[in-house]
């Protein structure tokens, strides 16, 4: 790794250090736990409400700060966080005055069926009989769910078909 590499490295570090000393006022290292673990990401509101307006086509700096109605100050601090995080690439759009815009990485993409499963939640919990939007395949029209499926055998499974293990060890943790 490069000096750039190094002291890129160095910001990155510094700045999760100020987040989480500062914004989440608690962490969760001491947990053995990848919920903890994810949580110290993107366990905060905005960060949360940033990701999906960038999953519905959300990009640019102004357009984030008016769909979510945000303080400038914060918003800035949580796009850099997930850029820092690799769940948002800054890309530069324009050259004067400079200006950039904030996509998806595969990463962040990961965070798709999370979204999902908190929309389906929302709406079915706290709607209070609100119409909400809904996901719908682009190719048939058809509303999306949320579903665990087994690798296996491929059934739908719920709650009280899962137990945790440690590693494939047999350990049960619950």
């Amino acid at each position: 790794m490069g000096v750039a590499g190094l002291e890129s490295e160095r910001v990155r570090t510094q700045r999760a250090k100020v987040y989480t000393a500062h914004v989440l006022h608690r962490t969760y290292s001491d947990q053995d736990c990848s919920v903890a673990r994810a949580l110290e990401v993107v366990g905060e509101r905005w960060t949360i409400l940033i990701l999906r307006d960038a999953f519905r086509g959300v990009h640019r700096f102004d357009d984030f700060q008016r769909s979510l109605g945000v303080a400038r100050n914060v918003l800035h601090t949580r796009l850099l966080r997930l850029v820092d995080e690799g769940l948002l690439e800054r890309r530069r759009y324009q050259e004067h005055p400079p200006r950039h815009e904030y996509r998806l990485t595969p990463r962040g993409e990961d965070l798709w069926p999370v979204l999902l499963a908190l929309m389906e939640w929302g709406d079915r919990h706290r709607s209070e009989g609100q119409a909400s939007p809904q996901a719908v395949h682009r190719n048939c029209g058809g509303t999306l769910t949320q579903r665990c499926l087994c690798s296996a055998c491929d059934a739908q499974i719920e709650v009280d078909d899962v137990e945790l293990r440690y590693g494939g060890t047999g350990a049960r943790v619950a």
